[in-house]
């Protein structure tokens, strides 16, 4: 009797969001391959899986090709956050591209349907706000952010062509800044560096004055908007993440009330090609897939830094809030 569990291959799967997914994954009962480099990934964000009949995990560069049998590829490989995409620019662009056009050819091959990790840094520093799928952006194609923003652009334009030349199932999903449990301390993004910084008692920094606006989307929530996007019919792309925007100054204010309000806040020059706005239309995301975010990022916070408080082993006790 043939089996009729669905093989899944997660490329970057020990990584932050894909880490996150292999749980989701693995508690429905399906067959996971998680592939992974280790560049930004850890072995310990899938450490509980280790030896599980029904997970693989292999170390690969999906730069390079690889055979497999699969029935779903979710490709979540590349660096995502400034600090780690801008130390290898062309890495980060070769594994947009290449690695792309790699799981493309084997989703073709295994006729499996293929799901692409995109980003909201497709819309560049947008002169439409908010952004809707239909908005082709506003990049640089020449700063130092454009290896993560056109290679993702590259990608995406890679799944269409596969689908238009050979019929290749896609599914194109553009993620807005995602935050929760597992984001590495390092990596650069506004919401672990407040939480890492605060936990240590340093000042917040914030670049520019703060008055940059962001969406921010807990990783629950951002994970069953992709298991629905890869189960549903629609293609993309389509924007998932919270449409609520916030200044980064609110976000710096939230995360010093819950770990010590007496932190400073410090203001450093706004770094080439930030984005002045970004919140995304979920209109389609609504209506397709019947998703919006529930997690509101008060409480969100709450567990992300619960997390970073027990990763950096932080003595603080945690501040009362008012409520």
């Amino acid at each position: 009797m043939p089996n009729s569990i669905t093989r899944n291959l997660v490329t970057g799967g020990a990584g932050f969001l894909g880490s996150h997914l292999v749980d989701r994954l693995m508690a429905a009962g399906e067959e996971v391959i998680c592939l992974d480099n280790y560049f930004t990934g850890r072995k310990a964000n899938i450490a509980q899986w280790i030896g599980h009949p029904r997970f693989e995990l292999i170390r690969h560069d999906v730069t390079d090709p690889i055979r497999l049998e699969v029935d779903r590829i979710w490709h979540l490989a590349c660096p995502a956050s400034p600090v780690h995409y801008q130390h290898n620019s062309i890495k980060t662009a070769k594994t947009s591209f290449l690695g792309t056009y790699n799981m493309l050819g084997l989703a073709r091959r295994m006729g499996a349907r293929l799901l692409l990790a995109s980003t909201s840094e497709v819309y560049g520093d947008p002169e439409v706000h908010p952004q809707p799928e239909s908005y082709r952006g506003c990049v640089n194609t020449i700063g130092i952010r454009s290896c993560y923003d056109e290679g993702k652009r590259v990608a995406e334009t890679l799944c269409f062509d596969y689908q238009r030349m050979h019929g290749t199932e896609i599914r194109v999903m553009r993620i807005f800044n995602t935050y929760g449990p597992r984001m590495l301390p390092d990596d650069g993004r506004v919401v672990s560096n407040f939480i890492v910084q605060a936990l240590r008692g340093e000042p917040l920094t914030l670049y520019g004055d703060g008055s940059q606006t962001r969406s921010f989307c807990y990783v629950d929530d951002l994970i069953e908007g992709m298991i629905r996007l890869m189960n549903g019919q629609h293609t993309g792309p389509i924007n998932i993440g919270n449409p609520g925007e916030f200044t980064i100054r609110q976000l710096a204010e939230l995360v010093r009330a819950r770990i010590n309000p007496d932190l400073e806040l410090v203001c450093r020059p706004l770094p080439a090609d930030d984005p002045l706005q970004r919140q995304p239309v979920i209109d389609l995301a609504r209506r397709e897939l019947g998703w919006e975010p529930t997690v509101p990022l008060e409480q969100g916070l709450e567990s992300t830094i619960a997390w970073f408080r027990e990763l950096i082993g932080s003595t603080q006790e945690p501040q009362e809030v008012p409520a």
